[in-house]
């Protein structure tokens, strides 16, 4: 998979290519995946060649029995309710990781967007099943951020 990093118009865009058939590609702009058709043919000698890429597999923290916790049930990375990006933005800090439990209204991620630091919250509740972004990325509006199950 090649990654490559733009800049366009002030905003900047991670873009990873995931597979090249013909005259469509398979990428991910900034974690958001677009089918594209491509104007010329990449060079056999510089083609991508087809891989198939799995998500990686959530390992459950180990944390202490409590009278009152039930016992949760196994959750698949990256399932769950998206938690998007209301606006574009950068950022700036990353609240909870994969395998935290969250309630809906707490903080997952802080977004800066017009010199303003705005706080993201979790939608429902639940358990972090995948982060999406990094601090200091950028992301457009609706971007997945988080996901929660």
């Amino acid at each position: 998979m090649n990654k490559y990093q733009y800049k366009v118009q002030g905003v900047d865009y991670d873009v990873e290519i995931e597979e090249v058939e013909g005259s469509f590609a398979k990428v991910l702009v900034n974690g958001i995946p677009f089918e594209v058709e491509l104007k010329q043919p990449i060079n056999p000698a510089h083609a991508i060649t087809k891989a198939k890429v799995e998500a990686p597999k959530a390992i459950a923290p180990v944390r202490p029995a409590t009278a009152t916790a039930a016992p949760q049930q196994p959750v698949e990375a990256g399932s769950g309710e998206p938690v998007k990006s209301p606006l574009p933005g950068t950022i700036t800090s990353i609240a909870v990781k994969v395998g935290d439990i969250v309630k809906e209204g707490d903080t997952v991620v802080v977004l800066e967007a017009m010199k303003m630091q705005n706080n993201i919250e979790a939608e429902c509740s639940g358990t972090i099943t995948s982060v999406m972004v990094n601090q200091g990325d950028s992301v457009m509006e609706g971007a997945i951020l988080v996901t929660i199950a």
